[in-house]
């Protein structure tokens, strides 16, 4: 029950930053409802058609849509307000990121799947609704830029592995985890922690 009450703040959250985004690039509402649903549930998508999981959250659970639209419609028309909330904004942001990661993993351990893809679940479940974002926003996705975020999500995927491993009772073996990697991320932004970068120019010719 906590970690889908957790879900349901990180998805409605996700969509309200999404309509931010959207509203940056002048969208119609309807664009700006549909940047806000596939963020929201994307990432969960993107796991469940690859790793083959039927049918998908949104499809099971058509609600969730209208609950991320309608998030998105009264962050447009509260737009102004928004402004003296992008710390909660960040707040939520990260959040979501280590509660859909270990959805994922939990996903993919129900599936028995190796190791290696469980982690690569979590990842996409935390990650790839913001790559879709951004890919339709025009920006270059957060995942490859040089913030803390994907690492965070590996980091809280594998800490609830570790926990699962050592049958660490599942209350625990959840908030523990994401607990961590929510103070990682909310660090990295704090203290500006960057991943090390590949600058290359190709200078002769």
């Amino acid at each position: 029950m906590l970690l889908l009450i957790l879900y349901l703040i990180a998805i409605t959250a996700e969509a309200m930053t999404a309509a931010l985004a959207a509203g940056r690039r002048d969208m119609d509402w309807i664009g700006v409802c549909i940047i806000a649903c596939i963020t929201a549930l994307g990432g969960g998508s993107v796991r469940d058609v690859l790793l083959g999981h039927y049918p998908l959250t949104w499809v099971k659970h058509p609600e969730y849509l209208w609950m991320t639209a309608g998030a998105a419609i009264i962050t447009a028309i509260a737009a102004p307000m928004m402004r003296r909330l992008q710390s909660l904004f960040l707040l939520l942001d990260a959040l979501g990121l280590v509660v859909f990661t270990v959805i994922g993993c939990q996903i993919a351990l129900e599936m028995q799947l190796p190791i290696t893809v469980v982690l690569l679940s979590g990842m996409m479940t935390g990650c790839a609704g913001g790559v879709l974002r951004d890919v339709l926003c025009n920006d270059i996705p957060l995942l490859l830029r040089k913030e803390l975020y994907a690492s965070v999500s590996m980091l809280t995927g594998a800490l609830y592995l570790l926990a699962a491993h050592y049958a660490v009772p599942e209350l625990w073996a959840m908030l523990v985890p994401m607990g961590i990697g929510l103070l990682f991320r909310l660090l990295a932004l704090r203290f500006n922690w960057q991943m090390p970068r590949f600058v290359y120019r190709d200078d002769w010719r």
